[in-house]
C-alpha cells in the first residue's frame, strides 16, 4: 500500500519552512547537479520497469502454483518477506533501486498465486481485476493532473490516517487467526464484507494521488536521482495494494 516515507522526505505542504527542515534528507536544487536530480521521466522509466518485473514473476507465481487453486504455504513467507522489505525501503529509500526490484518480484510471485486461486473458484475474476485497476489508475491520474483533487494538507492527513488505521486492522486480524479467532462480517461475502471493501479499495485509490503529489513535489525540489526509484516503488506498493483489495472485493460480490 502507498506510504508516508516521501512525505518524510519532502515535508508537508503547509509551509515552506518545513520543506526547508527536509532538506538535510533531500538536497535542494541548488546541491544537485541537473544529472543527480529526481526526474517524471525517470520516475516513469523505474515504474515500467517494476511493472515489466511484476508481470514476468506474476506469470512465474501462477505456473508454479497449484492447479487447485490451493493457496501454497510458500506465498505466506514472500507475502511478510515482501512486507518487510518494503518497510525497511521506507526507512532508507537510497536501497530502493535494489530493494524495489526484489519487493516487486516478490509481490508478483505471490500475486501469481493469489490470482491463479480466485481464478480456479471464479473464471474470468483476474481479467476483470487487472482491468479495473488500471481503469482507477488512470482515473486518479486524470483527477491529479486536471487538480480535479487537489491534494491539500488536510487530505493528505485523512488518506494517511485512514491507511494506517487499515494496516492496523489488518496486522489484528492476522494475530487474531494465528490463534483461531475470525472477525466475522469484514472477510465474507455478505454486504459488510462488501462495504469494508468497497471502503478499503476507495482508501487504495486516494492513496495514488497522494503518491503523485509527493513524486511531483520531489522533482519540483530537486530530489536525488536515486528517489526515481523511491517514487516507482511507492508506486508499485500502491497499485499492488489496489489489485489486491479489488480481486477481494470481486470475491466477495460473486460469493
Amino acid at each position: 500500500m502507498s506510504n508516508t516515507a516521501l512525505n518524510k522526505y519532502f515535508g508537508d505542504s503547509a509551509s515552506t519552512a518545513t520543506l526547508d527542515a527536509s532538506a538535510s534528507s533531500v538536497p535542494m536544487q541548488s546541491s544537485i547537479v541537473p544529472d543527480d536530480r529526481m526526474t517524471m521521466g525517470g520516475t516513469a522509466g523505474a515504474t515500467g520497469l517494476l511493472l515489466i518485473l511484476l508481470m514476468i514473476s506474476g506469470a512465474w507465481g501462477w505456473s508454479i502454483s497449484s492447479p487447485t487453486g490451493a493457496l501454497p504455504m510458500w506465498s505466506i513467507f514472500v507475502l511478510i518477506g515482501a512486507f518487510v522489505l518494503a518497510i525497511i525501503t521506507i526507512f532508507n529509500p537510497k536501497i530502493a533501486i535494489v530493494t524495489g526490484p526484489i519487493y516487486t518480484v516478490a509481490q508478483g510471485l505471490f500475486l501469481g498465486s493469489m490470482s491463479k486461486a480466485y481464478e480456479a473458484e471464479w473464471g474470468g475474476i483476474v481479467l476483470t481485476a487487472i482491468l479495473a485497476t488500471i481503469s482507477v489508475f488512470i482515473v486518479m491520474l486524470v483527477l491529479f493532473t486536471t487538480r480535479t483533487i487537489k491534494v491539500t494538507k488536510k487530505t493528505r492527513s485523512v488518506i494517511i490516517g485512514a491507511t494506517l488505521g487499515i494496516v492496523l486492522f489488518y496486522l489484528a486480524s492476522f494475530l487474531f487467526a494465528l490463534i483461531g479467532v475470525e472477525i466475522p462480517f469484514v472477510w465474507e461475502g455478505g454486504i459488510g464484507g462488501i462495504l469494508f471493501s468497497v471502503f478499503v479499495v476507495g482508501i487504495a485509490a486516494l492513496n495514488l494521488l497522494l503518491d503523485f503529489d509527493m513524486i511531483e513535489r520531489g522533482v519540483a525540489m530537486g530530489a536525488p536521482k536515486y528517489m526515481n526509484w523511491f517514487g516507482a516503488f511507492s508506486l508499485m506498493v500502491t497499485i499492488i495494494w489496489l489489485y489486491i483489495e479489488i480481486l477481494r472485493l470481486l470475491g466477495k460480490t460473486r460469493s
